[in-house]
């Protein structure tokens, strides 16, 4: 049938019912997925109820109705359809929108993923508008939502920009005026929102010697520029304000900068994407900080509050975002410091640490990635971290960086093998991954999984002879 037909037939399965629930993840593709979902179905007057779960696992399955409605599974369900024929769904009540492993199950059920079609680089938000568009080709206003779920997903972080049928989508958006499509722009996070400075010090992708983790550092180098660095009032300006000269100048000192120190240049500009019809200097503005914000709203339990946000609300819900998304930064600053301070323990291949109860399991996997660029950005970097409301399980976050993975490093194969031979559960990406494992298991779980790190390590090097 190929990719083409199966959205083609989930658009037309979806336009035959009555009736529809959403159930979806609580990250930011997960949020705008089920967003593009239900207003799509809305528009097609369908009635429609969303459901978001943080996994589908047997503590959350009786989240799903026991209704009569046809039952939509958007970033899950590819790695748990065991879990859907155990709730006793049959393969016609069900059709999964995914970009996840999928597992073998003795029911089919219908389903549209990108994965087994080389599609490696699109998310499940991506999957769910090519769905929305067939339904109807006026749902094209959706692709910023997309775009976003893309975004958030990191599924634009190794190439810098995204790719295949995700950059189609992007330009899609462009060619009708949803999106700005910024050609080689700096390779930064908070480009719409964050004084240019600061902007910088917070990247690490590329590392920059002096300024990546130094804002003063970073100060100073743009002093030396002779470039206003604030306006009139006294107010920071943000790099979307600055002029393309000084855009130009700042680019080609940084590449000064790099290369006199032998570093390389070549991720110092990506493709961004902008929202022209959103307001400047907020997160609304820029996929990545978009992405951000919902998934402060997914990790601090309100992805409902996400969706809204995504239908457009820019009042109260937009208030309520805010405020959790000053918390959820707050929150892991402080998780950071703690890393930092507390230090984590080595093995060959892999660096870790227990933060015990002290921080939600939804955001250690962020700290993860922050932390990472302060210790040693050559070895993966795990968390382990209890569940209060389980005190049987712990979850396990995992992250690393683009030049690890070129190495030859799969987080998401050495954690669903790990979790697996314990009797727990895992999945996730390449460069990002989680699992569930057995508390008891905790110890030798993570010599495991650095076993099968250095086992990637080492058929790489082989490969590369």
């Amino acid at each position: 049938m190929g990719f083409t037909g199966e959205i083609r037939d989930a658009a037309k399965e979806l336009l035959s019912h009555d009736e529809v629930t959403v159930i979806s993840h609580i990250d930011a593709d997960g949020i705008s997925g089920e967003s593009i979902l239900a207003q799509a179905l809305a528009r097609a007057e369908i009635r429609v109820e969303s459901v978001f779960v943080r996994q589908l696992e047997p503590l959350t399955m009786h989240r799903i109705p026991e209704d009569e409605s046809f039952k939509v599974f958007c970033d899950l369900g590819s790695g748990q359809q065991n879990l859907l024929l155990e709730k006793g769904l049959r393969a016609e009540d069900v059709l999964i929108l995914d970009h996840h492993v999928s597992q073998p199950c003795e029911t089919d059920y219908r389903q549209v993923n990108s994965l087994p079609y080389g599609h490696t680089k699109l998310s499940a938000a991506g999957v769910a508008y090519l769905v929305a568009r067939e339904m109807d080709p006026a749902n094209v206003d959706l692709a910023p939502l997309a775009v976003i779920g893309n975004v958030g997903d990191m599924m634009a972080r190794e190439d810098c920009g995204l790719v295949g049928p995700a950059a189609d989508i992007a330009r899609e958006g462009a060619e009708h005026g949803h999106i700005e499509i910024v050609k080689k722009d700096l390779n930064c996070y908070g480009t719409s929102t964050r004084p240019v400075h600061v902007c910088l010090a917070y990247n690490d992708d590329p590392y920059i010697p002096g300024i990546s983790n130094n804002p003063n550092g970073a100060l100073k180098f743009l002093q030396g520029l002779k470039i206003p660095l604030q306006t009139g009032t006294k107010r920071w300006r943000v790099w979307e304000e600055l002029s393309l000269e000084e855009k130009r100048a700042i680019a080609s000192m940084l590449i000064q900068h790099l290369v006199s120190r032998g570093e390389p240049v070549k991720r110092l500009f990506a493709e961004s994407y902008l929202f022209p019809g959103e307001t400047a200097r907020t997160p609304l503005r820029n996929a990545q900080e978009f992405a951000t914000l919902l998934n402060a709203c997914g990790r601090w339990s309100r992805p409902r509050v996400g969706g809204m946000i995504c239908r457009g609300d820019r009042g109260e819900s937009y208030r309520q975002a805010e405020h959790m998304l000053s918390n959820h930064r707050a929150v892991i600053r402080d998780l950071l410091s703690y890393i930092l301070d507390t230090g984590v323990k080595h093995l060959p291949h892999l660096q870790y640490i227990h933060v015990g109860d002290r921080y939600p399991d939804t955001i250690v996997g962020i700290g993860a990635g922050m932390a990472l660029s302060k210790l040693d950005m050559g070895k993966p970097i795990m968390i382990l971290v209890e569940q209060p409301e389980d005190p049987l399980v712990t979850k396990v976050s995992m992250r690393t960086n683009e030049r690890t993975v070129a190495r030859g490093i799969d987080l998401q194969q050495a954690l669903t093998t790990a979790s697996a031979e314990f009797g727990g559960a895992g999945g996730g990406h390449r460069i990002a991954a989680g699992a569930f494992i057995p508390k008891t298991s905790e110890e030798e779980f993570v010599h495991r999984v650095n076993e099968l790190l250095g086992e990637q390590f080492a058929s790489a090097g082989k490969n590369d002879c």
